[in-house]
Protein backbone atom coordinates (compact mmCIF):
# COMPACT_ATOMS: atom_id res chain seq x y z
CA UNK A 1 0.00 0.00 0.00
CA UNK A 2 2.50 2.12 1.06
CA UNK A 3 4.44 1.60 -2.67
CA UNK A 4 0.64 2.48 -4.48
CA UNK A 5 1.11 5.86 -2.19
CA UNK A 6 4.18 6.71 -3.10
CA UNK A 7 3.85 6.39 -7.04
CA UNK A 8 0.53 8.42 -6.40
CA UNK A 9 2.82 11.06 -4.91
CA UNK A 10 5.24 11.11 -7.81
CA UNK A 11 2.73 11.11 -10.36
CA UNK A 12 1.29 14.15 -8.46
CA UNK A 13 4.89 15.59 -8.59
CA UNK A 14 5.20 15.28 -11.96
CA UNK A 15 2.38 16.73 -13.24
CA UNK A 16 2.74 19.57 -11.35
CA UNK A 17 6.53 20.33 -12.46
CA UNK A 18 5.63 19.78 -16.42
CA UNK A 19 2.44 22.63 -15.37
CA UNK A 20 4.50 24.53 -13.84
CA UNK A 21 7.57 24.03 -16.67
CA UNK A 22 4.72 25.40 -19.23
CA UNK A 23 3.60 27.86 -17.26
CA UNK A 24 7.48 29.30 -16.77
CA UNK A 25 7.61 29.00 -20.38
CA UNK A 26 4.55 31.13 -21.23
CA UNK A 27 5.16 33.90 -18.71
CA UNK A 28 8.58 34.12 -20.54
CA UNK A 29 7.43 34.60 -23.90
CA UNK A 30 4.68 36.53 -22.61
CA UNK A 31 7.54 39.25 -21.71
CA UNK A 32 8.08 40.36 -25.72
CA UNK A 33 4.42 41.90 -25.67
CA UNK A 34 5.11 44.18 -23.15
CA UNK A 35 3.65 47.64 -23.77
CA UNK A 36 1.68 46.05 -27.36
CA UNK A 37 -1.20 44.27 -27.39
CA UNK A 38 -0.78 40.97 -29.29
CA UNK A 39 -2.02 37.44 -29.74
CA UNK A 40 0.38 34.48 -30.74
CA UNK A 41 -0.88 30.73 -31.91
CA UNK A 42 1.15 27.82 -32.48
CA UNK A 43 0.01 24.65 -33.75
CA UNK A 44 2.98 21.80 -32.85
CA UNK A 45 1.09 18.96 -35.36
CA UNK A 46 3.69 16.46 -34.38
CA UNK A 47 2.14 16.57 -31.19
CA UNK A 48 -1.10 17.61 -31.87
CA UNK A 49 -0.85 20.46 -29.23
CA UNK A 50 -1.74 24.30 -29.61
CA UNK A 51 0.02 27.20 -27.72
CA UNK A 52 -1.00 30.62 -27.21
CA UNK A 53 -0.60 33.83 -25.45
CA UNK A 54 -3.24 36.03 -24.65
CA UNK A 55 -5.99 33.51 -25.74
CA UNK A 56 -9.17 36.00 -25.49
CA UNK A 57 -7.69 38.23 -28.49
CA UNK A 58 -6.39 34.57 -30.42
CA UNK A 59 -10.33 34.31 -31.14
CA UNK A 60 -10.54 37.64 -32.13
CA UNK A 61 -11.16 38.34 -35.92
CA UNK A 62 -9.54 41.60 -37.76
CA UNK A 63 -8.20 42.39 -41.15
CA UNK A 64 -6.49 39.86 -42.78
CA UNK A 65 -4.42 42.55 -44.59
CA UNK A 66 -1.18 41.33 -47.28
CA UNK A 67 -1.40 37.57 -45.33
CA UNK A 68 -4.50 37.11 -47.73
CA UNK A 69 -2.01 37.18 -50.49
CA UNK A 70 -1.21 33.47 -49.85
CA UNK A 71 -5.16 32.55 -50.74
CA UNK A 72 -5.39 35.39 -53.58
CA UNK A 73 -2.48 33.79 -55.14
CA UNK A 74 -3.87 30.09 -54.60
CA UNK A 75 -7.28 31.76 -56.38
CA UNK A 76 -5.77 33.47 -58.66
CA UNK A 77 -3.94 30.10 -60.44
CA UNK A 78 -7.49 27.67 -59.32
CA UNK A 79 -9.38 30.87 -61.33
CA UNK A 80 -6.72 30.84 -64.36
CA UNK A 81 -6.21 34.24 -64.05
CA UNK A 82 -2.61 33.61 -63.25
CA UNK A 83 -0.62 30.61 -65.52
CA UNK A 84 2.35 30.29 -62.40
CA UNK A 85 4.58 31.67 -60.63
CA UNK A 86 6.22 33.81 -63.26
CA UNK A 87 3.15 35.44 -64.86
CA UNK A 88 3.41 39.38 -65.07
CA UNK A 89 0.99 41.79 -64.33
CA UNK A 90 1.78 44.86 -65.84
CA UNK A 91 2.64 48.21 -63.48
CA UNK A 92 -0.24 51.01 -64.22
CA UNK A 93 2.49 53.55 -64.07
CA UNK A 94 0.76 54.71 -60.47
CA UNK A 95 3.70 56.21 -58.42
CA UNK A 96 3.43 55.17 -55.20
CA UNK A 97 6.95 55.83 -53.73
CA UNK A 98 7.87 52.16 -53.54
CA UNK A 99 10.31 50.79 -56.11
CA UNK A 100 9.37 47.29 -55.55
CA UNK A 101 5.82 48.26 -56.45
CA UNK A 102 6.55 50.81 -59.16
CA UNK A 103 7.40 48.54 -61.59
CA UNK A 104 6.09 45.28 -63.95
CA UNK A 105 6.00 42.33 -61.14
CA UNK A 106 5.25 38.57 -61.68
CA UNK A 107 3.28 36.40 -58.68
CA UNK A 108 6.98 35.43 -57.72
CA UNK A 109 8.41 38.76 -56.71
CA UNK A 110 5.12 40.15 -55.65
CA UNK A 111 4.19 38.12 -52.78
CA UNK A 112 7.76 38.35 -52.03
CA UNK A 113 7.96 42.48 -52.12
CA UNK A 114 3.81 42.40 -50.92
CA UNK A 115 3.06 44.09 -53.89
CA UNK A 116 -0.82 45.58 -53.00
CA UNK A 117 -1.35 46.99 -56.57
CA UNK A 118 -0.86 43.71 -58.30
CA UNK A 119 -3.08 41.60 -56.07
CA UNK A 120 -5.92 44.32 -56.60
CA UNK A 121 -5.54 44.15 -59.96
CA UNK A 122 -5.51 40.26 -59.88
CA UNK A 123 -8.88 40.36 -57.10
CA UNK A 124 -10.68 42.70 -60.19
CA UNK A 125 -9.57 39.91 -62.43
CA UNK A 126 -10.80 37.01 -60.62
CA UNK A 127 -14.11 39.02 -59.91
CA UNK A 128 -16.40 38.92 -57.38
CA UNK A 129 -18.49 35.65 -57.63
CA UNK A 130 -15.71 33.43 -58.06
CA UNK A 131 -13.58 35.35 -55.40
CA UNK A 132 -16.63 34.83 -52.95
CA UNK A 133 -17.20 31.06 -54.04
CA UNK A 134 -13.23 30.20 -52.99
CA UNK A 135 -13.87 32.26 -49.72
CA UNK A 136 -16.52 29.82 -48.97
CA UNK A 137 -14.47 27.16 -50.04
CA UNK A 138 -11.61 27.88 -47.63
CA UNK A 139 -14.16 29.00 -44.99
CA UNK A 140 -11.32 32.14 -44.46
CA UNK A 141 -12.62 34.10 -41.33
CA UNK A 142 -15.93 35.86 -41.60
CA UNK A 143 -16.04 35.14 -45.59
CA UNK A 144 -17.08 38.93 -46.24
CA UNK A 145 -16.31 40.54 -49.37
CA UNK A 146 -18.20 43.59 -48.91
CA UNK A 147 -18.53 46.45 -51.63
CA UNK A 148 -14.47 46.37 -53.31
CA UNK A 149 -13.00 43.23 -54.59
CA UNK A 150 -10.11 45.39 -54.78
CA UNK A 151 -9.26 45.96 -51.14
CA UNK A 152 -11.77 44.00 -48.96
CA UNK A 153 -8.87 42.15 -47.35
CA UNK A 154 -7.36 45.64 -46.40
CA UNK A 155 -10.42 47.66 -45.36
CA UNK A 156 -12.29 45.29 -42.39
CA UNK A 157 -14.38 43.97 -44.47
CA UNK A 158 -12.87 40.48 -44.55
CA UNK A 159 -11.37 39.12 -41.10
CA UNK A 160 -10.23 36.00 -39.51
CA UNK A 161 -8.28 35.32 -36.32
CA UNK A 162 -5.22 33.78 -35.12
CA UNK A 163 -7.00 30.85 -34.81
CA UNK A 164 -8.54 30.60 -38.32
CA UNK A 165 -5.15 31.59 -39.67
CA UNK A 166 -3.56 28.31 -37.96
CA UNK A 167 -6.50 26.45 -39.47
CA UNK A 168 -5.97 27.56 -42.52
CA UNK A 169 -2.31 27.12 -42.86
CA UNK A 170 -2.88 23.76 -42.05
CA UNK A 171 -5.31 23.01 -44.60
CA UNK A 172 -3.47 24.49 -47.16
CA UNK A 173 0.02 22.87 -45.96
CA UNK A 174 -1.58 19.32 -46.39
CA UNK A 175 -3.39 19.90 -49.16
CA UNK A 176 -6.75 19.90 -47.63
CA UNK A 177 -8.20 23.05 -49.37
CA UNK A 178 -10.34 22.27 -52.52
CA UNK A 179 -8.15 23.46 -55.29
CA UNK A 180 -4.99 21.59 -57.18
CA UNK A 181 -1.54 20.87 -55.72
CA UNK A 182 -0.21 22.30 -58.24
CA UNK A 183 -1.83 25.34 -57.27
CA UNK A 184 -0.99 24.44 -53.65
CA UNK A 185 3.35 23.22 -54.45
CA UNK A 186 3.43 26.97 -56.67
CA UNK A 187 2.32 28.99 -53.68
CA UNK A 188 4.23 26.88 -51.28
CA UNK A 189 7.32 27.49 -53.52
CA UNK A 190 7.53 31.19 -53.93
CA UNK A 191 6.21 32.18 -49.84
CA UNK A 192 9.08 34.07 -47.83
CA UNK A 193 11.30 32.00 -46.22
CA UNK A 194 13.89 31.61 -43.70
CA UNK A 195 16.74 28.82 -43.75
CA UNK A 196 17.93 27.79 -40.31
CA UNK A 197 20.74 24.99 -39.32
CA UNK A 198 18.09 22.53 -38.58
CA UNK A 199 15.21 24.42 -39.50
CA UNK A 200 13.16 26.79 -42.32
CA UNK A 201 10.81 29.40 -41.58
CA UNK A 202 8.06 29.86 -44.24
CA UNK A 203 5.97 33.01 -43.61
CA UNK A 204 4.01 35.90 -44.99
CA UNK A 205 3.50 39.24 -43.45
CA UNK A 206 0.35 41.63 -43.26
CA UNK A 207 -0.10 45.16 -42.14
CA UNK A 208 -3.13 47.42 -41.95
CA UNK A 209 -5.74 49.94 -39.96
CA UNK A 210 -8.60 48.62 -37.78
CA UNK A 211 -11.44 50.51 -37.73
CA UNK A 212 -10.50 52.43 -34.48
CA UNK A 213 -7.79 53.44 -36.32
CA UNK A 214 -4.82 51.28 -34.68
CA UNK A 215 -2.25 49.86 -36.76
CA UNK A 216 -2.53 46.12 -36.37
CA UNK A 217 1.40 43.58 -38.00
CA UNK A 218 0.61 39.98 -38.54
CA UNK A 219 2.96 37.02 -39.25
CA UNK A 220 1.74 33.69 -40.22
CA UNK A 221 3.44 31.11 -41.63
CA UNK A 222 4.96 27.56 -40.77
CA UNK A 223 8.36 26.09 -39.48
CA UNK A 224 9.76 22.97 -40.88
CA UNK A 225 12.27 21.54 -37.93
CA UNK A 226 14.35 18.36 -38.27
CA UNK A 227 12.75 15.67 -35.86
CA UNK A 228 15.22 14.97 -32.78
CA UNK A 229 13.39 11.82 -32.52
CA UNK A 230 13.21 10.71 -36.44
CA UNK A 231 15.99 10.89 -38.96
CA UNK A 232 14.66 12.31 -42.00
CA UNK A 233 11.31 13.47 -40.35
CA UNK A 234 10.40 17.17 -40.14
CA UNK A 235 8.18 18.37 -37.13
CA UNK A 236 5.60 21.11 -38.59
CA UNK A 237 4.74 23.77 -36.30
CA UNK A 238 2.28 26.24 -37.73
CA UNK A 239 1.67 29.75 -36.28
CA UNK A 240 -0.18 33.62 -36.76
CA UNK A 241 1.06 36.44 -34.55
CA UNK A 242 -0.65 39.76 -34.12
CA UNK A 243 0.66 42.37 -32.55
CA UNK A 244 -0.92 46.53 -32.49
CA UNK A 245 1.08 49.77 -32.86
CA UNK A 246 1.10 53.35 -33.58
CA UNK A 247 1.91 53.32 -37.21
CA UNK A 248 3.00 50.98 -40.02
CA UNK A 249 6.49 51.44 -39.52
CA UNK A 250 6.27 50.47 -35.81
CA UNK A 251 4.29 47.30 -36.58
CA UNK A 252 6.31 46.36 -39.41
CA UNK A 253 9.31 46.03 -36.45
CA UNK A 254 7.38 44.52 -33.99
CA UNK A 255 5.58 41.78 -35.62
CA UNK A 256 8.90 40.53 -37.18
CA UNK A 257 10.85 40.94 -34.04
CA UNK A 258 8.34 39.34 -31.71
CA UNK A 259 7.68 36.66 -33.90
CA UNK A 260 11.70 35.55 -34.12
CA UNK A 261 12.19 36.12 -30.09
CA UNK A 262 9.13 33.86 -29.80
CA UNK A 263 10.47 31.10 -32.02
CA UNK A 264 13.91 31.53 -30.30
CA UNK A 265 12.34 31.05 -27.27
CA UNK A 266 10.58 27.67 -27.88
CA UNK A 267 13.70 26.67 -29.80
CA UNK A 268 12.21 26.41 -33.27
CA UNK A 269 14.94 28.86 -34.53
CA UNK A 270 18.36 29.10 -33.80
Amino acid sequence: MDNNINKYLLLIFVVLAVKANAQNNENEVEKYFENHNGAFVLFDDSANKYFRINEERCSQRVLPASTFKISNSIIGLEAGVIKDENFVIRWDKIKRGNKEWDKDNSLATAIKYSVVPYYQELARRVGKEKMQKYLNDFNYGNNKIGEKIDTFWLDNSLKISPEEQVEFLRKFYFYQLPVSKRSIDLVKNIMPFEEYPQSVLKYKTGGGQKEDGTWIGWLVGYIEKTSRNTSGVKDIYFFALNVDGKNFQEISELRIKTAKNIFKQLGLIE
